[in-house]
């Protein structure tokens, strides 16, 4: 239906149910871009938009809505190109200095205060909070997604009773407040290079939550391999420049970061695997070995995860881990 309103062009999308088209003028000087999404239209389209006034009232840039048609399914926004910082870093020697940009970034967009934010339907979004339910909700992805892909019904059933109660004792192990504004993806596809600034995508999924979380989203990304060494000068910036309420609470900072990279990396299992058996989407099954390895790196060594380690490296060996999966 969207195709005979405008001279559309297809671009690729990610890994919502949002599609995506690049729409010119009739001298194809400017251009927007076009998102049509049926299912959950109200995450992908009203909170979406929403979420992106938000941050672009906050002096931050994100998509800005041009015009709406939320009854036919689709909305029309800014267009910031296609140049993403997976493209930018993918050809950087030294990545450290688009890092600390980055980094600078991510501390302005915490400091976002509001709670609420009016829709284009005229009605308020008020934006939740990182409930512990939502931290367990994500990482039972794994059980229900990517288990499947390798161990019968029998054996997921047994793990999930042993693993499921040692990853929500982690849980309420976190000792930060939820308390800045949390983008939940905020990892280098989702950042975007425009006339010398950095635009946001991809927000919809914004939360009040851990400061912790975005800077694990970025430090580790399963979408980039980085040095473990880069890995730490990352979060030192981060610490060195972040408001004194943090900095002043290092150790409690390393030891959320640690606790929220495993609970993330076990829902990118989850969700990773979910496109693939549900949506078709292969192409992100690649980057499970190395998601596998990120779990390694914060649990190998840390005491707060001996139980965790040792349980998982009886269960799932290297060998499957590594595992290239097909289709069938």
């Amino acid at each position: 239906m969207i195709l005979k309103y405008n001279n559309l062009k297809p671009i690729s999308g990610d890994a919502s149910y949002r599609i995506y088209f690049r729409k010119f003028d009739k001298e194809k000087k400017k251009s927007s871009i076009v998102i049509f999404s049926k299912k959950e239209k109200k995450k992908n389209l009203l909170i979406y938009s929403a979420i992106n006034h938000l941050i672009n009232k906050n002096n931050l840039l994100a998509p800005k809505l041009i015009s709406q048609n939320y009854k036919n399914n689709f909305i029309e926004v800014s267009d910031f190109g296609d140049l993403t910082f997976h493209k930018i870093l993918n050809t950087r020697k030294n990545k450290f200095n688009d890092y600390k940009k980055i980094v600078d970034l991510l501390i302005k967009f915490q400091k976002i205060k509001d709670q609420k934010i009016k829709n284009f339907n005229k009605k308020y979004y008020w934006i939740p909070k990182y409930s512990l339910n939502l931290l367990i909700k994500e990482s039972d992805l794994f059980f229900t997604w990517y288990l499947p892909l390798i161990l019968s019904k029998t054996k997921i059933r047994k793990i999930k009773n042993i693993l499921r109660p040692k990853l929500n004792i982690l849980y309420k192990k976190l000792k930060l407040k939820n308390d800045v504004f949390v983008h939940r993806d905020f990892h280098i596809s989702n950042l975007m290079r425009y006339k010398k600034k950095i635009a946001i995508i991809d927000a919809q999924d914004a939360v009040i939550g851990n400061p912790a979380y975005d800077l694990v989203s970025l430090v580790d990304d399963v979408r980039i391999k980085t040095s473990n060494s880069l890995k730490n000068k990352i979060l030192n910036y981060y610490l060195k420049k972040c408001p004194k309420k943090i900095s002043l609470k290092k150790k409690e900072f390393i030891h959320d970061f640690c606790i929220l990279s495993v609970q993330r990396n076990f829902k990118i299992l989850g969700i990773f695997s979910r496109l693939f058996k549900r949506d078709k989407k292969r192409n992100y099954l690649k980057l499970l070995p190395y998601t596998w390895k990120l779990l390694n790196l914060r649990m190998k060594n840390n005491k707060n995860f001996n139980n965790l380690f040792n349980y998982l490296d009886k269960i799932i060996s290297v060998q499957i881990r590594d595992k290239k999966f097909n289709e069938s």
